[in-house]
């Protein structure tokens, strides 16, 4: 079984303290009728947003870290990986492409649905049958789907509704945590270099 370097690990889990640090962090300097159960990650983010950096900047470390994930994961199958990766470029599109001050951004939309599918499917593509490993088994792979796609489908059924930020932090809690999940799951590479003690016989 392939090892998996320590700075995968590091990108995994900073990526969840980035995500709800942005989020905690910019919905507090917004004026007081932001609703974070109300209204979306995106808002924050949005053009006329107040410190709009702050989620933007968020956005892309996130994305850039689930390009980082999805590179050194390799014990993942390679659809896997770059399912992950392509999640992780359509998370830094969605920071580029910021929503208007009014109405919704077909490019931002856009690069949301990628991001959002793909990191919801990655999981059933980086599966191995009969994996030795069970963050890459069928079963944990179906659960991670199963629970994503349920918590997309109550964004989509929220998208006008009073939850649709309730509904989108969950969604993207889930889906930035479970690369997180298979990296504690991996075997990793030791930290320190290996090297061979000088004083070792050389063969003859």
């Amino acid at each position: 079984m392939r090892r998996i370097p320590w700075w995968a690990l590091a990108s995994a889990g900073a990526a969840p303290v980035l995500l709800i640090g942005g989020w905690t962090l910019a919905q507090a300097r917004q004026p007081p009728g932001y609703d974070p159960i109300r209204d979306t990650i995106s808002s924050l983010a949005a053009r006329g947003a107040t410190d709009r950096w702050v989620m933007t900047a968020a956005l892309l470390a996130v994305g850039v870290c689930y390009v980082v994930t999805g590179a050194c994961l390799r014990p993942a199958r390679r659809a896997g990986r770059v399912a992950l990766m392509v999640g992780g470029v359509a998370t830094m599109m969605v920071a580029a492409f910021p929503q208007p001050v009014r109405g919704n951004g077909m490019d931002h939309t856009i690069a949301a649905t990628v991001a959002f599918s793909t990191l919801a499917f990655w999981p059933v593509l980086a599966m191995r049958r009969g994996a030795d490993l069970a963050v890459l088994s069928l079963a944990f792979a179906l659960s991670a789907l199963v629970v994503t796609v349920g918590l997309l489908a109550w964004f989509s059924v929220e998208l006008h509704g009073s939850h649709r930020g309730m509904a989108e932090r969950g969604a993207a809690l889930a889906e930035v945590v479970w690369p997180l999940v298979v990296a504690i799951g991996a075997p990793h590479a030791r930290l320190e270099r290996r090297l061979a003690p000088t004083w070792a016989p050389r063969a003859t």
